[in-house]
C-alpha cells in the first residue's frame, strides 16, 4: 500500500514546518541551511521556526533516522495532545 504525504488540511503545511524546526531546535539538532538556524541558541526555539526555511533549502541528511524520527514523533505527540484538548471541551 502506497503512503501519501498529502495533507488533509493543506493550510497546515506552514504550521507543521514551523513545528519541525522548533522541535529540532529544542532537541539541539543542527538543521537548516547553515547548521541549526544560523547557529541561534535553542533558548529561542519559538523564533527558530521562521528561520529554518523551506524544506527545499534545508538539509537533514547528516542526521540519523532516530534523530529525524524523534522530531516526527514529537510532532505526532503534540498533534494528539491538541486534539485531545479540543475534544474535551
Amino acid at each position: 500500500m502506497a503512503r501519501s504525504n498529502r495533507k488533509v488540511v493543506p493550510e497546515s503545511r506552514e504550521v507543521l514546518n514551523q513545528w519541525k524546526y522548533e522541535i529540532a531546535a529544542e532537541f539541539g539538532l543542527p538543521v537548516g541551511g547553515t547548521g541549526g538556524a544560523g547557529g541561534a541558541d535553542t533558548e529561542f526555539a519559538g523564533e527558530l521556526g521562521a528561520i529554518g526555511g523551506s524544506s527545499q533549502g534545508s538539509y537533514w541528511g547528516h542526521l540519523t533516522s532516530r534523530e529525524v524520527g524523534s522530531v516526527g514523533g514529537e510532532i505526532t505527540k503534540r498533534l494528539v495532545a491538541q486534539a485531545e484538548r479540543n475534544f474535551s471541551l
